[in-house]
């Protein structure tokens, strides 16, 4: 086994803190919607549910793109500089709109993210 490369290591160790810090946020960001912002529990289900969506739709297209340019990691950059960009908008919002942009935009960066490096598998081995 050889040594694992140091950009392994930085983007798990990026991953990893990123990961982390969406945990802290979207975990406390709900209960924040409805009893600060006074949001509804249907309407922060329907926003929950638009965020995941639009990670899986933009994961489908972001890693078509990823193959087609083979520029990876200028993708995965992106995603991570759109997430880390997002963050500091939770601790200033005083309405539903901008929380509900922040977390789309959060979404679409974990899309960029996850379809840059995710597993690749040829068509004729599925």
């Amino acid at each position: 086994m050889g040594r694992i490369p140091s950009g392994v290591w930085a983007l798990g160790f990026v991953s990893l803190l990123m990961d982390v810090s969406s945990e802290m946020i979207y975990n406390l960001l709900q209960l924040f919607m409805v009893t600060v912002l006074g949001t509804g529990t249907v309407a922060v289900g329907i926003m929950e549910g638009l965020a995941e969506s639009l990670a899986l739709a933009v994961k489908v297209f972001s890693g078509t793109l990823s193959d087609y340019l083979g520029k990876r990691t200028v993708l995965a950059l992106f995603g991570y500089a759109l997430g880390a960009l997002t963050k500091p908008f939770f601790a200033v919002t005083t309405g539903v709109g901008l929380v509900v942009i922040a977390r789309l935009v959060d979404r679409v960066g974990k899309g960029l993210c996850g379809a840059a490096f995710g597993l690749r598998q040829p068509l004729d081995t599925v």
